[in-house]
């Protein structure tokens, strides 16, 4: 590929270099560009978009340039840094600034690999290690170290214990606490969709982050549960399992979050009344909406999390549940306006139902005995309401009658099979 630069050497830096030495597929390519200055690169038809330092879209593939540079703390959190993006900084210098060696491996143009901090032996021993000691000046790395963890557990990775030990320094300075809410709330969005989020929040929690930033989650660790519903027993361990059985379900975050979050309540219910949680489907809903307005979770996240949370209990009970008191739930569920988010919602309460020790692959005959329901109730004939005169809430109410007619049917029909 022609770069068009009269001054400067380029590289393939970072993601697209460690992603093809795995095997990977290469979404996006980084390049940094050693030699050149700002103005050179304009003037070789590049475009400017970084804020903080230059970092340029090339005219042609609108792929990224960054000038290799050096950076040095200046104040608290991600954005705490000042920047030299001299034409005399080296390529060495520039990987030193990274975050793991396996980030930290170039590419000439030529196809030769520059890896002066051992990034490709790490890949050959699945070694998440960092780079260099200046790893503790961004809060930022230990939510990204825990994301690439999760990423690559399946390739066998695992972090290195001096790594940890360098992302417990940053936690126990405080600087976390000077991240901004939407990065952390990408880089976890992001490890939600990874191959294995469990591990994500594992490693924030090995380190002492899951305290500081998400409590309402390591709050639930120690928290029992009764041992004839939840073999594993402790809260903590089983909403891991249910995160689990939620990936193994679904790639959708949405329903990943809410699996997450919904026996957040349990957390809240004193010692004295362990270890049954009466109410703590409520108890979760506030707790879910105090950490969605924290990191500023997208709405439609939070009321799925907050669908889940409050009805996973009913969902588990449906056959026990009247004809009316069902339909009451599917209005409630909003299932006749928005059926797929209703197919999530069961989607969650099977991972729910999957979250327990000798539960992974149960069945789940509550979400065909759901979707019988709505299936039978979704579609009244109102026109021969409406010739009978009927208007307002009298028809509402015989739309609801003719439903709990078609349920009390299904249900008869259920009940003789079981």
């Amino acid at each position: 590929m022609s770069h068009n630069l009269q001054k400067g050497t380029v590289y393939l830096v970072g993601g697209a270099v460690r992603d093809e030495l795995l095997g990977r597929s290469v979404n996006e390519r980084d390049w940094v560009v050693v030699g050149a200055s700002p103005e050179e690169m304009v003037a070789a038809g590049f475009v400017v978009v970084g804020k903080d330092f230059p970092v340029f879209l090339h005219p042609e593939t609108k792929e990224e340039y960054a000038l290799a540079r050096t950076e040095r703390k200046t104040g608290v959190g991600y954005g705490g840094f000042s920047f030299n993006t001299s034409p005399t900084i080296t390529l060495e210098e520039d990987l030193k600034r990274r975050d793991l060696t396996i980030n930290a491996i170039a590419k000439t143009e030529q196809g030769q690999l520059v890896d002066p901090y051992g990034g490709v032996a790490d890949l050959k021993a699945r070694h998440l290690r960092h780079v260099s000691s200046a790893f503790t000046e961004d809060p930022l790395r230990v939510l990204r170290v825990a994301r690439f963890a999760a990423r690559y557990f399946s390739l066998g990775f695992y972090l290195v214990p001096e790594t940890l030990q360098l992302m417990r320094e940053i936690v126990k300075s405080g600087e976390l606490k000077h991240l901004a809410a939407e990065r952390v709330w990408q880089e976890t969005l992001t490890a939600l969709t990874e191959t294995h989020p469990r591990i994500y929040f594992e490693v924030l929690r090995n380190c002492g982050a899951l305290e500081q930033l998400f409590p309402e989650l390591a709050n639930l660790y120690g928290v029992p549960n009764p041992l004839k519903w939840h073999p594993e027993i402790d809260s903590g361990v089983h909403t891991m399992m249910v995160l689990d059985a939620a990936v193994a379900l679904s790639p959708d975050p949405q329903i990943r979050l809410a699996a997450l979050l919904h026996d957040l309540g349990k957390a809240l219910t004193p010692s004295q009344y362990w270890p049954k949680h009466a109410g703590h489907e409520e108890k979760s809903v506030q707790l879910i909406q105090d950490f969605c307005e924290r990191w500023r979770v997208p709405k439609d996240f939070k009321e799925f999390a907050i669908l889940v949370a409050r009805y996973h209990g009913i969902s588990h009970k449906v056959f026990e549940l009247k004809p009316s008191t069902l339909i009451e739930k599917l209005e409630r569920l909003d299932a006749y306006r928005r059926p797929q988010r209703f197919y999530d919602f069961l989607l969650a309460c099977q991972a729910d139902h999957h979250g327990r020790t000798g539960h992974r692959h149960a069945p789940y005959p509550q979400a065909d005995y759901w979707q019988a329901a709505y299936e039978a109730t979704k579609t009244i004939d109102t026109k021969s309401l409406l010739a009978q005169g009927l208007e307002g809430a009298a028809i509402a109410k015989a739309i609801f009658s003719r439903r709990e007619q078609a349920v009390t049917a299904l249900q008869a029909e259920y009940l003789s099979k079981r």
